[in-house]
This record gives C-alpha cells, sequence and structure tokens, in this order.
C-alpha cells in the first residue's frame, strides 16, 4: 500500500496524455474520416452549386429491400439527380472502372478498397426504383477529399474536392421539368428514414450482418 500514493505521484503528470490519446483515436477512425470528408462536400456545394437550381439532400438512408442504402449526397436538378459518394483518403489512387476494387497506396503500404462507381451504382439502382426516373436521369459523381493523387486515368465522374462542382455543373442539358424536380424532392422528403443514432446504428447493423 505504502507504494500506491508514489504510483499515483509518478502517473499523475501523465494524466492529460488520456484525452490527447482519445482525440487522436477518435479523429483517426474511419466513422469521423466519413463524417468529415463529406463535411467537407456539402461545404464546397453550397458554395458553389446554388440551392435554387441545386437542391441538395445529405446523408440519405433509403429502405432496400430487408435492409437500407445509405447515399452521402443528392442534388436534384433539372439537369438530372446527381449521387454522390464521398471517399475522404490520401495516398495513391489505382484502378479501373469495370475492377471490383481499386487500391490505395501509402508509402510501401496498399490497401484495398471498393470500386466507388460500383459502390455508388448500387445506390443508383435504389433511386431509380424510389424516383420513378430512368437511370439516364441519374449522374453518379464520386469525390475523393483527401490528400490523394489518382495514378491512373479514371472516368469523368471520379473527381476531388476542386473540381466536382465543375463536373456537375458540365451537365447544362434540361432532363426534368420543375413539376418532376419538385416530385423528386416529394418522394426523396418521404421515403427516406429519419435522420439520428439509431438509423446509423441500424444501417451498420445490417452491413455488418450482410458482410457476416
Amino acid at each position: 500500500m505504502e507504494s500506491l500514493p508514489l504510483a499515483i505521484s509518478i502517473l499523475k503528470p501523465m494524466l492529460w496524455l488520456v484525452p490527447i490519446l482519445l482525440v487522436l483515436a477518435i479523429l483517426k477512425s474511419p466513422s469521423f474520416k466519413g463524417w468529415f470528408g463529406e463535411n467537407l462536400v456539402s461545404k464546397k456545394a453550397s458554395l458553389r452549386l446554388p440551392q435554387e437550381v441545386y437542391f441538395p439532400y445529405n446523408n440519405v438512408t433509403i429502405p432496400d429491400g430487408p435492409g437500407t442504402t445509405q447515399i452521402d449526397h443528392i442534388y436534384v436538378s433539372r439537369f438530372g439527380v446527381f449521387v454522390v459518394e464521398t471517399k475522404n483518403m490520401k495516398g495513391w489512387i489505382f484502378g479501373r472502372a469495370d475492377q471490383p476494387q481499386w487500391t490505395q497506396a501509402i508509402y510501401k503500404s496498399k490497401h484495398k478498397f471498393q470500386n466507388p462507381i460500383r459502390q455508388n451504382y448500387k445506390h443508383l439502382r435504389t433511386l431509380e426504383t424510389l424516383l420513378s426516373l430512368p437511370l439516364s436521369r441519374l449522374h453518379t459523381v464520386i469525390v475523393f477529399t483527401g490528400d490523394s493523387t489518382f495514378k491512373t486515368d479514371f472516368p469523368g465522374c471520379v473527381c476531388t474536392l476542386s473540381n466536382f462542382t465543375d463536373y456537375i455543373k458540365s451537365f447544362d442539358a434540361p432532363l426534368l421539368t420543375t413539376e418532376e424536380v419538385s416530385e423528386v424532392r416529394s418522394k426523396i422528403e418521404s421515403g427516406r428514414l429519419a435522420e439520428g443514432y439509431s438509423t446509423h446504428a441500424a444501417h451498420v447493423e445490417y452491413l455488418r450482418n450482410k458482410h457476416r
């Protein structure tokens, strides 16, 4: 027991490290990185995409068969419905549009991840059903927000934070009437699940069980 006060006196100056280590762990977590990247896209879009033309919907969770589909961003406009998948990643990015997986390389470390074009295609198909729209009126957009460098040629829909709004604006042929835009917005608003912890937790649990 005599050693207890001594141990406390030794450890006490180190207690300030605990909150710092906790914050660092949170900052490095995939969920925080995803949230941060999505917020960067939302902020950039609010500055560059006029909201009277491009109506934004962020973090949209939609029932999909036995589970749910979570879509980072949807922008509804007369020029179509833009479905955005955000990737907050750094390093070199390799891949082809037809590959199931792409590769992230950071120095000598390599990591495989799902082809985001394929991932977003599933989102488009879910919206195709919900909105009763043909796929030709839905546009896929992939946005890498981190300090990443594309090392292979990707389709134009694969963008960075600096140019994704320019890509969206490049679609200038009207595909929807004003009435159709209103109908699409109404279907998204009525079809999406309420935002919140319970919806997110249920979606994460569905994905965990799906990939077991």
